[in-house]
């Protein structure tokens, strides 16, 4: 269990539904993403699963809502605050590497401090992360704006490199690829 994790004592049927089963499945998820779609008053429960004790219910939660996102783009626009405020407290890579591949995914519905503070928590990310997935997803968010900001190129072009020559072929890879695109 993550004792980061901020604390839920009351389950929602979200948390019953998304919790129990093996870790790497679906489980009941995309029954909950219908269900949100369906009632969008329904997006504050499912935010309330990410308080859970249970890792399988965070995950599941973070695999919801890209989904949920996805369908309905206009509706991260009310949680892009949310997620930066809690995510980076999770420690758990699962939210972290959604964090990124929404932030990617989501960019145009940003604001400028929006997107100040997606760089920010990026960064700690890339640094402190050593989860190949959240690297992987974080590189991609970075690269990408690092492209139209000198700043943040310079940083991050240095950690590329040092990236470059990570043992995990597909970490590697992508920190080449980023880099190559230059």
């Amino acid at each position: 269990m993550n004792t980061d994790a901020p604390k839920h004592n009351n389950k929602n049927i979200f948390e019953n539904m998304l919790s129990g089963g093996h870790p790497n499945s679906l489980g009941r998820t995309l029954e909950v993403v219908d269900d949100v779609l369906n009632n969008k008053d329904k997006l504050a429960d499912l935010f309330q699963c990410y308080f859970s004790d249970d890792a399988t219910v965070r995950l599941r939660v973070s695999s919801a809502f890209k989904r949920i996102f996805r369908e309905r783009r206009e509706w991260f626009i009310a949680y892009i605050d949310k997620f930066h405020d809690l995510i980076p407290t999770l420690k758990q890579p699962s939210a972290e590497w959604t964090l990124a591949q929404l932030h990617l995914e989501m960019f145009d519905l940003m604001t400028d401090e929006q997107v100040k503070h997606a760089i920010t928590i990026s960064k700690q990310q890339l640094v402190y992360s050593s989860d190949w997935i959240v690297m992987i997803k974080t590189m991609s968010f970075l690269g990408h704006v690092a492209k139209d900001d000198q700043s943040l190129a310079q940083w991050l072009l240095p950690k590329l490199a040092v990236i470059a020559k990570d043992k995990r072929k597909s970490v590697s890879k992508k920190a080449n690829a980023i880099l190559q695109s230059f």
